[in-house]
């Protein structure tokens, strides 16, 4: 009788911690609506940094024609541009799985540890997979298509070969570049944002660490999305470009 009754006692208890742990309505929305905010802030910078980054990328690819293809073919070219917007795509798609998954974490959050990291890990083997497999796919087309040409050639296939796999080394350059725009761009953002929400909240207006009643908050959540989330997955896009073309170059 009194094993059932502690146990039913923790039963109980646990039920208390439980609905104490839920939500209501409002604050589900009031997450929510912060979570579009920060969403839509992390749109809208990398909408600006994205039109310098591809006027950079078009004005450069000229110079890849020149000094790589000598204005012959722009099979060099062709793989630096492919490479620069997939990096670009891949940064959006890491910084979009973060925004979605963010609030998701902190939600979970409120049950225990073990439900936010749940979330929280799943977001980022989403992000890495996602990011790694869209790199080897574009990688794949290019050998692809690089393939007639070096087969049909009239010189020795061996030779065309090693020209091929140089030419398909600007797809890891282009990637690298917009992963430098993104890793210095970001970051710069992210920092400007950190050190100005923490001098008008804590030095001016005396609130705490990522206080709800500081609006800076929100600019500090954008530039920790675009810094380190959307420049990191074009960092890492440019990292597996890179490895993949300087692997090929050094297989042929």
């Amino acid at each position: 009788v009194r094993l059932q009754a502690t146990a039913g006692g923790d039963y109980m208890t646990l039920g208390k911690e439980q609905k104490s742990h839920e939500l209501d309505t409002t604050q589900v929305q009031t997450m929510l609506q912060i979570g579009e905010f920060i969403g839509n802030g992390a749109k809208s910078f990398l909408k600006a940094e994205y039109f310098y980054v591809v006027c950079f990328l078009g004005a450069f690819t000229f110079v890849v024609w020149g000094a790589c293809d000598h204005f012959g073919l722009p099979w060099t070219s062709f793989c630096f541009i492919t490479g620069g917007f997939t990096s670009l795509v891949s940064g959006y798609i890491g910084m979009m799985v973060a925004v979605q998954s963010n609030y998701r974490t902190a939600f979970e959050a409120r049950r225990g540890l073990a439900p936010a990291f749940k979330v929280a890990y799943r977001a980022g083997c989403v992000m890495g997979f996602l990011l790694t497999s869209l790199a080897l796919l574009v990688l794949i087309v290019l050998v692809a298509m690089f393939k007639p040409s070096y087969e049909h050639s009239k010189t020795d296939n061996f030779e065309s070969l090693q020209l091929a796999f140089d030419q398909i080394a600007g797809y890891g350059l282009g990637g690298s570049v917009v992963a430098l725009f993104g890793r210095v761009g970001g970051g710069i953002y992210t920092k400007a944002a950190d050190v100005g929400a923490d001098l008008v909240g804590k030095v001016e207006s005396g609130l705490q660490e990522d206080s709800p009643r500081n609006p800076a908050t929100i600019a500090d959540n954008v530039g920790d999305n675009v810094g380190d989330i959307a420049g990191m997955g074009a960092d890492l896009f440019g990292s597996f470009a890179e490895a993949s073309s300087a692997a090929l170059v050094v297989l042929s």
